[in-house]
């Protein structure tokens, strides 16, 4: 039993500082240099096969959480997407139709839906992403709230498709669980570096809102605010989610019916024809109608060539389209008067403020809050809304010496901020 417990503290030693611990093997046994090859490679056989297989036995214990009142399940961020998604066209008295095609770590928001049939939603197994993101753009022009997901991977193949539903201004919604990348990278593994992807991975200038969420349970709310946006302005909206949100679990307090937000869903009306739909005619938020397909007298051209202001029909004239280019832009840009403003925890001002996005939030929340228990003076915000971001947040960064973005990628965010 001596030398297994030696033996168990090699191996601690080991998976620490390899190469101290392999230069104590080759001091200890300097005069058998083949005893000395054997254990090192005992040494790395052994660290490599319980890393690989994951296969000792970890304990944790959790203390009780302090949770306000209500009844609570356990909810994974996969789930959540799902529900809320459900939810939101419940709350818009719509058919919730979602379009995907299987891929790791998003397919199981495609197999929640599936279970969801008697609550109006269709889902649909496309044969590869691009038939997915184009489902939804139909589905967006047939009237229903239209949805699709994938991972890093497959956003690349969505492009195109995704360039259609924003030329054509309809509104849809594109779920991002992101993986580790580039290529088909590291797809159990969570990262969170398809943030510059969301923002330019299309051609043209092509922008549309990003939102991501925080936690699993977070993905219930942003789900819904991902659908309030795409409606209320038509447009796609990117959901940014990752493989650790989408896997991981927590205690989900089920919301009151009561206190869900409504979504206003608005059709033009049916004419007798008299006069030609203006398809892109925009209130004073240069939002343009929704016009139902099939709408006796509302017949319009669809496609995905620029359109001409007002009427949608084809137009190359260098003059129209410099204006349409500004004109969704700024419509985008807009969207930043209707959301909320960033908050802070901790001092509004002061030497630093730490800004986190997307899964990160609990690592950075958690040492934020210890560096404010030691008397630190340091905030934390952390950011929903990425494009565009909350119209305070430029005050807010410039009220701190020093702004520090940790992120699981090369400092993405870091570059838009700047």
């Amino acid at each position: 039993s001596k030398n297994f417990f030696a033996l168990r503290l090699v191996y601690w030693l080991y998976d620490r500082d390899p190469t101290t611990t392999e230069k104590w093997v080759q001091d200890k046994f300097a005069k058998r240099p083949e005893i000395c090859e054997a254990n090192i490679r005992a040494l790395k056989a052994g660290r490599n096969y319980g890393d690989s297989t994951q296969s000792f036995t970890v304990h944790y214990k959790v203390g009780k959480a302090k949770l306000p009142a209500g009844r609570y399940r356990k909810i994974t961020g996969n789930e959540a997407l799902a529900f809320g998604l459900a939810t939101a066209a419940k709350l818009a008295n719509k058919m919730l139709v979602f379009s995907g095609y299987p891929i790791t770590p998003a397919s199981d928001i495609l197999h929640e839906l599936s279970k969801l049939k008697n609550f109006g939603v269709k889902t649909f197994q496309a044969e590869d992403e691009i038939a997915a993101m184009s489902a939804t753009v139909g589905a967006a022009f047939a009237g229903q709230l239209a949805v699709t997901s994938s991972s890093g991977p497959g956003i690349c193949l969505k492009g195109e498709a995704m360039g259609l539903g924003m030329i054509t201004e309809l509104p849809m919604v594109i779920i991002n669980v992101q993986r580790g990348g580039p290529s088909t990278g590291l797809p159990t593994k969570t990262e969170q570096s398809d943030l510059l992807l969301s923002m330019y991975g299309r051609n043209g200038e092509s922008p549309v809102p990003i939102i991501a969420a925080a936690t699993p349970g977070d993905c219930f709310d942003v789900a819904q605010e991902a659908l309030r946006i795409a409606v209320e302005f038509m447009t796609p909206v990117v959901l940014l989610s990752d493989g650790y949100i989408g896997n991981a679990a927590e205690p989900w307090r089920i919301p009151e019916i009561s206190d869900l937000t409504p979504i206003n869903v608005r059709h033009p009306e049916a004419t007798d024809g008299s006069t030609d739909y203006e398809p892109y005619r925009r209130d004073d938020r240069l939002v343009r109608p929704w016009a139902l397909m099939g709408t006796p007298g509302l017949e319009h051209r669809i496609g995905g060539l620029e359109k001409a202001d007002v009427t949608g029909n084809v137009e190359y004239s260098p003059e129209n389209h410099q204006r349409m280019t500004d004109t969704r832009a700024a419509k985008i840009a807009g969207i930043a008067n209707h959301i909320p403003e960033q908050t802070v925890e901790g001092p509004e001002s002061g030497k630093l403020l730490v800004v986190s996005w997307g899964g990160t939030y609990g690592a950075v929340r958690t040492a934020v809050r210890r560096f404010i228990a030691d008397g630190q003076p340091v905030a934390h915000a952390h950011l929903r809304y990425l494009n565009p971001f909350p119209r305070n947040l430029g005050d807010l960064l410039s009220s701190y010496d020093k702004v520090l973005i940790p992120e699981l990628n090369n400092g993405q965010l870091r570059f838009i901020v700047r």
